[in-house]
């Protein structure tokens, strides 16, 4: 391939992590919406139920039961645990937290990764990492302010779910090394909805009128399509290419709170999202030299 081919595939995929950015905006409000009407529970069931029908749908007829060929079924489920409770964590911090500010926390995750990588997989960690580490966490507590009015028992739900979500990065690293990219999305899907279907008659009640039934599908659509861009990006571009533009789901969020919930972040809020977004932008970019 030609370096101007590369190039525009890499534009590409590029393209398509920003726009899977935006549709995990569009899902989290879809979910703040919805949290007033029904249960959460019933939000992460519809996410999961479609992405379920729609990966056996697209991809069944075309390859048959090698879709869910995996030598590690046991470290599927585990993923698909992980991700379950990352979902429900995440969908009931929105329903208390700001969008942009909850956002932002998730936006540590990469930084928890280091930390867990270096406190548990023993990698050897430089100490300008660790200083963004540090930053990144200095800024979450910018953003959470505890001590202050906003903090409660809801603003740490993200910080449970960055510690989950680092490790469902972690094994999601050493899966990909031998598993089918759809394959992981397979059980992905099936994993959380059969967890959540298990779960669901503790809470079900009927759905009130048509318009929360269009958000429910619309957190389904949002959520799988934003799953496929992220995994035709990397198809089409190395991960430490992509990987400072998931820094603009925060000003997708903060622009959907503005604009759906007419929420505006105070200063130690944005001074709190500026830090994650340097430390984090800073600590991709270390990634990206050291590869090259």
């Amino acid at each position: 391939m030609s370096t101007a081919a590369r190039s525009g595939q890499a534009l590409l995929g590029i393209a398509m992590f920003v726009l899977a950015t935006a549709c995990f905006v569009v899902l989290d409000t879809s979910v703040k919406l919805l949290s007033a009407v029904v249960p959460v529970l019933m939000a992460v069931w519809f996410r999961y139920v479609f992405q379920a029908v729609a990966v056996a749908a697209l991809f069944l007829p075309s390859r048959g039961w090698r879709l869910l060929h995996t030598a590690h079924l046991g470290w599927q489920a585990v993923r698909g645990v992980q991700l379950f409770l990352v979902s429900l964590l995440g969908f009931l911090a929105v329903k208390y937290m700001p969008l942009g500010e909850f956002t932002a926390i998730v936006m540590i995750t990469p930084l928890m990764v280091t930390l867990l990588a270096a406190l548990f997989l023993h990698e050897r960690v430089s100490p300008l990492r660790w200083l963004l580490v540090a930053g990144g966490f200095a800024g979450a507590l910018l953003v959470v302010q505890p001590g202050g009015a906003f903090f409660g028992w809801a603003s740490l739900l993200p910080l449970g779910l960055v510690v989950i979500y680092a490790w469902f990065q972690i094994l999601t690293s050493r899966l990909a090394r031998t598993e089918d990219p759809m394959t992981l999305h397979f059980y992905t899907g099936f994993t959380g909805a059969l967890l959540a279907s298990l779960l669901l008659p503790l809470v079900w009640q009927a759905i009130p009128d048509m318009r929360t039934l269009a958000l429910l599908c619309l957190a389904g659509l949002m959520g799988t399509v934003g799953h496929f861009l992220l995994i035709l990006a990397f198809a089409r571009a190395p991960a430490a290419t992509l990987s400072p533009y998931l820094y603009a789901q925060i000003g997708f969020a903060m622009l959907a709170g503005w604009l759906v919930f007419d929420h505006v972040p105070g200063r130690l809020e944005l001074a709190g999202i500026a830090l994650i977004v340097l430390c984090g932008v800073t600590a991709s970019w270390l990634t990206a030299r050291a590869r090259t």
